[in-house]
């Protein structure tokens, strides 16, 4: 079963692609349906297919021990990998699929409704790889993409740090370059991936200079996770998404080899907030998927409980509540598949990927908040699913950008346009 869906993602690589092809591609769908479409090709269909059957029959039912163990579900992620369900948008030329963003942002939601903790830990690999795939060389590319596109291997994205969150300008982690390597120290936290990455995209400062902007102090490396030096901390504990692994790392003399650097000195953080309009969309379809898994689960219990003689759906309270719900949904999925359709277009999308990661993380937060009520008691107990998504909705508010640097980031857009 798994080599035949495999060969399916394969064959369906020449449909997964951005830019010119993508724009073909496109245009191909808008001559078939009439112009303006919301129909998914047979491949997509296949894809959201395939995930939707994994995360309900697989994840859904690891996914509340994980949560108690807080361990690692590796045997997932390997699963999803041998499955076609991580890495596709590895080029094909370094042994992935290929796929646009459109199309993994379908696979995402699918698998964040049998839980964001597995599906996190898979996100975290697409941002950590994003870096090198818009700004890696060909060399970086098929050394760093290629391996994992042969083996299910993790990869993290290191640029919060302890005092830096969302004012990256304020990073302190120095690079100095010393004849043919650079020299970096300093430290890390909250990396998703931390503790089971085989390499690490690394933000870090190579012009000491105060004065000088952010567009030019900060440089991007490729860091082997094995590399002397290179300390990962213990495990946190957080309040959601207890299986993934997030880790502080220090950076103690870490030697790094000037091959390592993406584009060039000073590139680093243009490369590291390019790589959020591609990731942002996939972060909203998660959240997305978090959303419908709640309001499933509250239709559900409102569709067995009865108070009063009556199921409580039947109830208006009750009812209004579900109809709030499902309207949120439909429009935090419209949301990221604009997001996410524009950035395929090869066109700029910050503006539609903030709007798309501010609205489903807290549409999932408000989502989660009215399915716990939905259940009553019931909610509030450990026994039932949905004190678990209460809880791993929170950090879609705050990780990839809080949802204040999102509407700063959208005001800005938006007045820019009118500045012009």
């Amino acid at each position: 079963m798994t080599a035949v869906l495999r060969a399916g993602f394969q064959a369906g690589r020449r449909f997964q692609s951005t830019g010119p092809q993508a724009s073909a591609r496109a245009a191909a769908l808008r001559e078939a349906h009439g112009g303006f479409s919301f129909e998914l090709t047979d491949q997509q269909k296949e894809f959201q297919e395939v995930a939707r059957k994994f995360a309900r029959e697989e994840i859904v039912p690891a996914a509340p021990s994980y949560d108690r163990s807080g361990e690692y579900p590796f045997p997932l992620i390997k699963r999803a990998w041998e499955l076609g369900l991580i890495n596709g948008h590895i080029p094909e030329d370094c042994g992935g699929m290929g796929l646009g963003i459109f199309d993994a942002c379908l696979i995402t939601e699918e698998l964040a409704f049998g839980c964001t903790g597995v599906q996190t830990a898979i996100e975290a690999n697409s941002l950590g790889q994003m870096p090198v795939i818009i700004a890696g060389n060909d060399a970086q590319k098929k050394k760093y993409l290629g391996r994992m596109a042969e083996e299910p291997l993790m990869c993290a994205y290191c640029v919060t740090e302890p005092g830096a969150g969302s004012d990256v300008a304020g990073i302190k982690t120095r690079a100095v370059k010393k004849g043919d390597e650079y020299v970096v120290n300093g430290q890390k936290m909250w990396i998703t991936n931390g503790g089971k990455a085989n390499w690490y995209f690394l933000l870090a400062c190579t012009d000491p200079d105060p004065k000088c902007p952010a567009s030019k102090a900060f440089t991007g490396f490729v860091v082997e996770a094995d590399t002397p030096g290179v300390q990962p901390g213990r495990k946190e504990l957080n309040m959601g998404q207890r299986c993934s692994d997030t880790r502080g790392i220090t950076f103690e003399d870490v030697r790094i080899p000037k091959e390592n650097v993406l584009i060039g000195e000073g590139a680093g953080f243009k490369i590291a907030m390019g790589a959020f309009d591609k990731t942002r969309p996939p972060v909203a379809a998660g959240a997305t998927g978090l959303a419908q898994r709640a309001l499933e689960e509250a239709t559900k219990y409102a569709l067995e409980r009865k108070t009063f003689g009556k199921f409580i759906a039947e109830h208006q309270a009750v009812s209004f509540l579900l109809a709030e719900m499902a309207m949120k949904v439909e429009l935090a999925r419209m949301a990221y598949q604009r997001a996410a359709w524009e950035v395929d277009q090869g066109r700029r999308n910050t503006y539609y990927a903030s709007i798309a990661k501010a609205f489903a993380g807290d549409i999932a937060n408000q989502c989660a908040t009215d399915a716990v009520q939905i259940f009553g008691g019931n909610g509030f107990n450990s026994e039932y699913p949905v004190e678990k998504l209460m809880r791993d909705a929170k950090i879609y508010q705050i990780y990839e950008g809080t949802a204040q640097i999102q509407r700063l980031i959208i005001s800005r857009e938006h007045l820019g346009k009118f500045k012009q």
